[in-house]
């Protein structure tokens, strides 16, 4: 899957441009609310709360934000949005290529109308639960500057970390992991001397779709659109990321 893996860093890289910063921010801060409040707000004692920081802090998230959003989710601040909340949608888009979207709500009225618009203004539809899930699988990605380390030995390292599998697109190393070991894996790297740039769980598709260009093009649009939603923390799909679908999705910046 290693072209969800280059997917993946188009749409890190992405989330860097300054029109898409207060998105990412408040995607930051949510899941770090979110994580607080289910785990408590000591961060080495709660590994997806120590994730989020981290992920939020490679964003140049500032440290007053973080620690307010920690507070919020701990119950020690409150500004009066309400309750934030993870949940999935699942979908089709044109082709028939599946979705499977996670949003973070505090109003799940108002966010599966979102949804529920979005498809159908792109020419997909709202699916039920459970209708797409069962394609995709939950991973861990780790994505690790390179810097001046050796390629060679970085994958023997990971691996020994626990790594499912490793690849490189010169920016960073894409290190896949199990659900459950993406943390370990992730701090074993850490302590070898590595540099993340981030880490989280991503749902990979276990057969993939190829799209022809035009609904390849449509799926990127609709994609964008899901994104652009301030409730909406990650979108997955199960088109086919080779070269040329890639290349498409680069030329639409």
């Amino acid at each position: 899957m290693a072209g969800h893996s280059k997917w993946s860093n188009i749409k890190h890289k992405k989330a860097k441009e300054d029109k898409k910063r207060a998105k990412i921010f408040n995607k930051h801060l949510r899941e770090i609310s979110v994580a607080a409040r289910e785990g408590g707000g000591d961060p080495d004692m709660n590994p997806r709360l120590d994730t989020a920081i981290d992920n939020a802090k490679s964003d140049n998230v500032p440290k007053d934000n973080i620690e307010r959003a920690i507070k919020k989710g701990t119950g020690e601040l409150d500004e009066g949005d309400g309750r934030y909340e993870d949940a999935t949608y699942e979908g089709y888009g044109p082709g028939g290529i599946a979705y499977f979207i996670e949003v973070t709500t505090n109003n799940y009225n108002r966010t599966v109308g979102e949804i529920r618009h979005i498809f159908t203004s792109h020419g997909g539809n709202l699916g039920t639960d459970g209708s797409v899930g069962y394609l995709f699988e939950q991973k861990g990605m780790i994505l690790v500057k390179p810097e001046s380390h050796d390629e060679e030995e970085f994958m023997l390292n990971a691996i020994d970390a626990g790594a499912e599998e490793i690849d490189t697109d010169g920016e960073f190393f894409n290190v896949t992991t199990a659900r459950e070991s993406m943390y370990e894996v992730r701090d074993q790297l850490e302590e070898a001397g590595y540099d993340i740039e981030s880490a989280e769980l991503i749902r990979l598709p276990m057969t993939e779709v190829k799209a022809e260009a035009d609904v390849a093009e449509s799926n990127f649009k609709l994609m964008d659109k899901f994104e652009d939603n301030d409730d909406v923390s990650n979108v997955f799909t199960n088109m086919k990321m080779d070269d040329e679908t890639l290349a498409i999705a680069e030329q639409m910046d």
